[in-house]
């Protein structure tokens, strides 16, 4: 497989003008009754990816149907597809990195118009009651958050449905508006890879004060350092790998650290304020936390799917340092990063794929030979339906 790389160039106004123009025709009929998407997912435990259809609810008032043109590709999808989270009802369409277009709205729907750019990111809803809703941290639901695919939302009966697929229809609160001035491929991932990075480092309030450490540069690291260096913050990456150095220089880091390097990583210790741990496999924390100043703070947000390495309390204990997990972020904060990135100018480094190019990326996805994020581009099963209906 040999991928696109780089960033598509967005629609002109022009285009979009007359999208609106058009879909404003279909409203009506697609708000009363639901429709059939097409998708790539897994249909059975063990098997490969497969193009199949899935059926799309008719959009209530408070829902949005969007027609989707990139979908980014995220570890999470493989690890919920393949059952390595627990096994989960099939078929199964993953996704939760999604950018596309409004094509209809229901009746009591504000604040978005037909036409307009639009994202959803890993989650469609949540109860909207609880303490954690109240305070716009959906992520944390204490009754359960709805996640984009893979999940039984309790308020339409579904069993959720990502991504990978030509549409979706999302309430309202869980639609999020894409700045125009971001590529729509390379915006995707802040969807997911963004927020999981950029909410940490807003929590712990880190601004250009800061040192801040970022271990691992896969598709969660490299948008640490984008985002901490556009907060202001000193960074530095710690990498297994030589052959990154230069990568991680070339997306900012004013420093790299080689952390099987004894003598590298004595030279930092004490040095740095926070820590972002995107790496999803197991490994030892406890010198990483010598890295850390006093009351410094680790924060994970790579899940390994193996137990780590044991914590030695007096690492903590040493200097009163905080050893924490971060989920995602909240629909507001997910709003907040894309306005963020949209000022900042910060997007993800991707390579494009086609929908039957999946099998192939997701196998190097596994294998860590991406640089740094994959983005199905959904519209190639648009085109593979029309061709194979003119055939």
């Amino acid at each position: 497989m040999t991928p696109q790389s780089g960033r598509p160039v967005p629609p002109a106004m022009s285009d979009i003008a007359a999208l609106r123009e058009s879909v404003n025709q279909q409203a009506s009929a697609n708000a009363s009754a639901g429709r059939t998407a097409h998708a790539v997912g897994m249909v059975q435990t063990g098997g490969q990816l497969e193009k199949l259809d899935i059926e799309r609810r008719a959009v209530g008032p408070r829902d949005i149907d969007i027609e989707i043109d990139f979908c980014g590709l995220c570890h999470s999808d493989i690890h919920s597809a393949r059952g390595e989270w627990g096994a989960k009802e099939l078929p199964l369409v993953t996704g939760h990195e999604i950018v596309g277009r409004v094509v209809a709205i229901g009746s009591d729907v504000e604040g978005f118009e037909i036409g307009e750019r639009v994202g959803v990111g890993c989650l469609v809803d949540a109860c909207g009651q609880c303490e954690s809703c109240e305070q716009g941290l959906e992520q944390y639901c204490l009754n359960g958050a709805v996640g984009t695919y893979a999940s039984k939302n309790p308020k339409t009966g579904e069993y959720t449905q990502g991504g990978y697929s030509t549409s979706i229809v999302v309430d309202q609160d869980f639609v999020l508006h894409v700045p125009e001035s971001l590529d729509p491929a390379a915006a995707a991932p802040l969807l997911c890879a963004g927020i999981t990075t950029y909410s940490p480092l807003n929590h712990l309030f880190v601004d250009q004060e800061d040192a801040v450490g970022v271990v691992g540069l896969g598709g969660l690291g490299h948008m640490a350092v984008k985002l901490a260096k556009a907060m202001g913050a000193v960074v530095t990456v710690f990498t297994t790998s030589p052959s990154k150095v230069e990568a991680a220089k070339e997306l900012g880091a004013d420093h790299v650290v080689l952390s099987k390097d004894e003598d590298a990583m004595n030279a930092v210790r004490g040095t740095l304020d926070v820590i972002i741990d995107t790496v999803a496999a197991p490994h030892d924390l406890n010198d990483y936390f010598k890295t850390l100043k006093v009351d410094g703070a680790l924060v994970q947000v790579g899940l390994p799917s193996e137990a780590m390495p044991a914590i030695r309390p007096g690492s903590l204990i040493s200097r009163r340092l905080t050893y924490m997990g971060s989920n995602i972020g909240g629909i507001a904060e997910t709003q907040e990063v894309l306005d963020f990135c949209a000022e900042h100018g910060i997007v993800s480094d991707i390579e494009i794929v086609t929908g039957d190019q999946l099998n192939v990326a997701w196998e190097r996805m596994v294998a860590g030979d991406v640089k740094y994020r994959f983005v199905l581009d959904v519209n190639s099963l648009r085109e593979a339906e029309t061709a194979g209906a003119s055939a």
